[in-house]
């Protein structure tokens, strides 16, 4: 049953996304213009521009009610994931809440130390309390509780998330029938200084994906030699939001083992042939 729910939620996540129009992954004979799509779903997408940079001046509330500005979390020297949601919504948000924190669980790179993670409310009449809830929710599902300072859930006025969303491309309507926003799902990874390194869709991340796509954002300051060869071996494609194996990198990788296996296997034979004869005398 679980499942089913969690199909059922990802299928209307990619209904929103393709609704939104994203013409890169749809081609333009079958994808609907946005005069035949619902009022609902019209000005609603989620399209990031890769390496535009996002406003550090932007004053926001974090889940304590402090004062806090977004470029806060560009000085620390570490990517940051963020997410626009709100924290009302009754499904979508929820589900990429428990995404992010699912993928983030699986990696070895810890919050707090190796990256933060924001989270911005697009609602302007939420608050700190119902931050702060969001905050606790998600920790116990992280369940690093020492990692508490590198999770960041804010509001903010309308103006401040106007600025921060348009920044993004991330557009979002109010339906005042339901008293609930319209909106599409989705990540991104951002550099130290606060760029637009990476970004993914829908409301489950791939824990390699967000892991190499931190590797990227950060320059090189975390992970593994084999994150880098990985990262190597893999391309960012922008159209699908995912990392792709780039074949001719991987054709390239082996041959280059292949010569170091060559060269190390004639390096050993030579020496047994040189100790041999004093071995035996």
């Amino acid at each position: 049953m679980r499942n089913k729910i969690r199909l059922a939620v990802a299928s209307l996540a990619l209904l929103l996304s393709v609704a939104a129009g994203h013409a890169q992954t749809i081609p333009s004979n079958v994808g609907q213009t946005a005069a035949t799509l619902p009022p609902a779903l019209q000005n609603v997408g989620f399209e990031p521009t890769l390496n535009a940079q996002m406003p550090g001046d932007v004053p926001f509330s974090d889940e304590s009610g402090q004062t806090v500005k977004l470029g806060d979390y560009f000085t620390h020297g570490k990517p940051v994931v963020l997410a626009f949601v709100y924290y009302g919504c009754p499904m979508l948000c929820n589900q990429v809440e428990q995404g992010v924190v699912g993928a983030l669980r699986m990696l070895s790179f810890t919050a707090g130390r190796d990256y933060d993670v924001v989270f911005i409310s697009f609602d302007p009449h939420e608050n700190a309390s119902m931050a702060a809830e969001k905050k606790k929710s998600a920790l116990g599902h992280y369940n690093r509780p020492e990692t508490a300072g590198g999770w960041h859930f804010l509001t903010g006025s309308a103006e401040s998330i106007a600025t921060a969303t348009k920044a993004a491309n991330f557009r979002y309507n109010y339906i005042a029938k339901t008293n609930q926003f319209s909106h599409a799902s989705g990540i991104m990874i951002l550099t130290p200084d606060g760029r637009i390194s990476r970004y993914f869709y829908g409301v489950e991340y791939p824990g390699r994906d967000v892991r190499l796509g931190l590797v990227d954002a950060s320059a090189g300051k975390i992970g593994s030699p084999i994150d880098h060869v990985l990262l190597f071996c893999y391309a960012y494609d922008p159209s699908t939001a995912t990392y792709s194996a780039s074949i001719l990198k991987i054709v390239r990788l082996g041959g280059l083992l292949t010569v170091l296996g060559i060269v190390l296997a004639i390096l050993l034979f030579r020496r047994r042939e040189f100790t041999a004869p004093q071995g035996a005398h």
